[in-house]
């Protein structure tokens, strides 16, 4: 039989937990072997200099900084694991966390928010208890920027396809999977981290135009050094000043070039090794998953793993760091050219690399974003994969349920419908569910065709583009009232639906910031202009006269409804979605509970 997830990862923790306490343990013991090598190396040096035995003093020397270096590396990779077991501790304590609902601590995506988007703010996509909280593992900056992307954008069939099948083979790899995301942990990253850097590579060569300074730039420090050299046995030391005054000049003529070089590439260090580790990673997994392979397959970029490439870079970057310390920065800069030095550096691998760098930095994204999906698949066997139906607008749902309302208070209902221009009209008395229910298949449309697993017993569903109008608000700073704001958000829907691209609306209780006649009149009017656009959807709303609609036109409007009973004074709700107009209204008992005095 195999272990649900909450037992996985509670396994998964506590197994990660030992190992990090095991390595803790050993690291700290290397600890205290190095300060032993350290000290035992120094009294025994220090002892046969003191006696005069210089030659088995430098030969310890010798021994004794080798064994260091050994000891020290050793206590590096100790240290590391040490690291790595903590966070994959972290992450499946993670895991059990959004498996029992509680989301506050995972980011939530408010730098993608945007109030105009069709349908982000409307369908939590992104916020506090939000779609993104629940699916995303992304670390780094590029990774979360292509969840987030997937989440806002419905991908082209071939592509949703390919997702699934990607997204299935990581779902049953949780090793790969956690040990991907650990990588990226070890490093500190932001959602901006590397875009102004990789804007910057693409800039002109500051080595344009100037092969003289190229020349100089190795022809100087050999001559410095052999004047320095020629200098402690005997020679002129003029030579050697002259030389050193030249590359210092240099470097003062070139001081705000230099600057930049610094600034665009501090910090980038991490981010790049990062990079580097994620990309070591996907190179040595083996794939079957078309979209993997695809993604695999052009990661050699001049002969050599973009991996590899990208350690260059992050090489250059840390020793164009070195000016960070005055004093050596001075002395190589002026023995050395070194900034000139890495500067050519870097210029080489742009004209190399660059031109291949931003289909690396997207197949790192795209890895992680896979990585997210396949997170969430695995946390969640219950859940379905959609299959794309090609009836125009067919919406076919089996105990379709809200992802974000998690097991225990979950109603799941059954929904169909299908035709271009078809409208369902779902009525109920307040609170009764309906803006939740067009908020659960608003959601699992944007999960379905970002190419994932929905929350559903079965789901199918036409490639579409989801449109919402649930929460418009007034606006304090435009002036703009809140039936304003609604009316400008419809407009928004009418513009969606003039071109070819198949529109999915829901709509809550639309302009409900007017009286009722004219919102009456509105709605019908709406609901027959997109009868006659490329659309289909969902309108919910206490008007019942909106719902006799139906009588008039049954080819393209069918009537949903929530319902609820009141018992003494407690009104209940079942949550399920029935065929036909609603029946019960609870607004009046609703007021009474909250101290109105209602006449009966």
């Amino acid at each position: 039989m195999v272990d649900s997830p909450d037992v996985v990862f509670l396994n998964r923790r506590q197994a990660f937990a030992q190992q990090e306490e095991c390595f803790k343990r050993q690291a700290n013991a290397m600890g205290w072997l190095r300060l032993a090598i350290f000290t035992a190396g120094a009294v025994s040096c220090g002892y046969l200099f003191y006696h005069n035995q210089n030659s088995l003093g430098f030969v310890l020397l010798l021994v004794a900084y080798v064994v260091f270096l050994i000891a020290f590396k050793k206590h590096t990779r100790l240290q590391y694991h040490q690291k790595h077991n903590g966070f994959l501790k972290r992450i499946n304590e993670a895991e059990t966390e959004r498996l029992n609902g509680k989301l506050s601590q995972f980011e939530g995506g408010s730098q993608f928010k945007d109030s105009k988007h069709p349908y982000t703010s409307d369908l939590d996509i992104f916020g506090v208890h939000s779609v993104y909280q629940l699916v995303n593992r992304a670390v780094t900056g590029i990774g979360k920027v292509k969840v987030a992307n997937w989440l806002s954008a419905a991908a082209p069939v071939p592509e949703i396809l390919e997702r699934q099948a990607a997204v299935a083979e990581l779902a049953a790899d949780i090793d790969w999977r956690q040990h991907l995301q650990a990588k990226a942990l070890h490093y500190k990253h932001q959602v901006e981290e590397p875009f102004a850097f990789f804007d910057w590579l693409k800039a002109p060569d500051f080595y344009r135009n100037k092969s003289w300074l190229k020349a100089a730039t190795f022809i100087l420090p050999v001559l410095t050094v052999a004047s320095i050299t020629l200098f402690f046995s005997g020679f002129s030391g003029y030579p050697a000043v002259i030389f050193m005054l030249a590359q210092y000049l240099l470097c003062y003529k070139y001081a705000s070039a230099r600057d930049d070089y610094y600034e665009q590439s501090s910090g980038m260090y991490d981010v790049l090794r990062s990079y580097r580790d994620l990309l070591e990673h996907l190179e040595n997994r083996p794939s079957e998953a078309k979209k993997l392979n695809n993604l695999k397959q052009n990661l050699v970029v001049e002969g050599q793993p973009a991996s590899t490439q990208i350690h260059r870079l992050a090489v250059i970057v840390e020793y164009l760091s070195a000016r960070m310390n005055v004093y050596i920065s001075f002395v190589l800069n002026a023995v050395l050219m070194w900034d000139f030095f890495w500067m050519y550096r870097l210029e080489s691998w742009k004209k190399q690399v660059a031109p291949d760098l931003e289909h690396i930095l997207d197949v790192i994204a795209e890895t992680e974003a896979l990585a997210s999906l396949a997170a969430f698949c695995y946390a969640y066997p219950q859940y379905t994969w959609p299959a794309i139906g090609q009836t125009p607008f067919e919406t076919d749902a089996g105990e379709l349920g809200h992802p974000l309302i998690f097991t225990d208070t979950r109603i799941t209902n059954n929904f169909k419908m299908a035709g271009a221009g078809h409208t369902c009209i779902i009525t109920g008395s307040n609170m009764s569910g309906k803006s939740t229910f067009l908020r659960t298949l608003g959601v699992n449309l944007v999960l379905a065709l970002a190419g994932s697993v929905v929350c559903a017993r079965r789901f199918r569903l036409y490639p579409v583009q989801v449109f919402t109008a649930m929460r418009t608000e007034d606006n304090l700073a435009e002036s703009t009232s809140s039936f304003y704001a609604e009316l400008k958000r419809l407009r928004q829907l009418l513009d969606l639906t003039t071109d070819s691209t198949p529109v999915f609306y829901l709509l809550d209780e639309i302009l409900k910031g007017t009286n009722s006649r004219d919102r009456h009149e509105g709605a019908k009017a709406l609901i027959r202009q997109m009868h006659t656009r490329n659309a289909a959807g969902l309108v919910s709303t206490h008007d019942l006269e909106l719902g006799a609609m139906q009588q008039e036109h049954p080819d393209y409007i069918t009537n949903y409804s929530f319902n609820s009973t009141i018992e003494e004074d407690k009104i209940l709700f079942d949550y399920k979605l029935q065929p036909g107009l609603c029946h019960s209204f609870n607004a009046s008992k609703l007021m009474q509970l909250m101290g109105i005095a209602i006449d009966k």
